[in-house]
């Protein structure tokens, strides 16, 4: 299983980025899909989670301006950012699981099967 995220790049304060993360390979059926960011110096930490029921969970420091949304047909998960603030400058991590039966209010960052390689956001003041 392979996952493959893009959309990031350079933007302003208060611009917008989509991020895209598709999987691929052998998947019957996928859980949770994440998005998760690390900035230089700190921990990885969540941004969202989408359930494969459509439960949401966000991180508080982006609830009102990011949008989590899975296209299950294409396997693919997206991150709509908008107001985008020089915080939010960080390297994004989409993650999947496949087998782990965790509630996606509770599941932690070390409750996934795969993880992609990240894509730089860099959000300038």
């Amino acid at each position: 299983v392979q996952l493959q995220a893009s959309g990031g790049g350079l933007v302003q304060a208060g611009g917008s980025l989509r991020l895209s993360c598709v999987a691929s390979g052998r998947i019957l059926g996928i859980n949770d899909m994440g998005w998760y960011r690390q900035a230089p110096g700190n921990q990885r930490e969540l941004v969202a989670i989408v359930s494969s029921g459509g439960i949401i969970r966000y991180a508080d420091s982006v609830l009102g301006r990011f949008t989590i949304s899975r296209d299950k047909a294409k396997k693919t998960v997206y991150l709509q950012m908008n107001s985008l603030k020089p915080e939010d400058t960080a390297v994004y991590f989409c993650a999947v699981d496949l087998t782990r039966a965790v509630l996606t209010a509770i599941r932690r960052a070390d409750q996934y099967d795969y993880w992609g390689q990240g894509t730089l956001v860099t959000v300038s003041s």
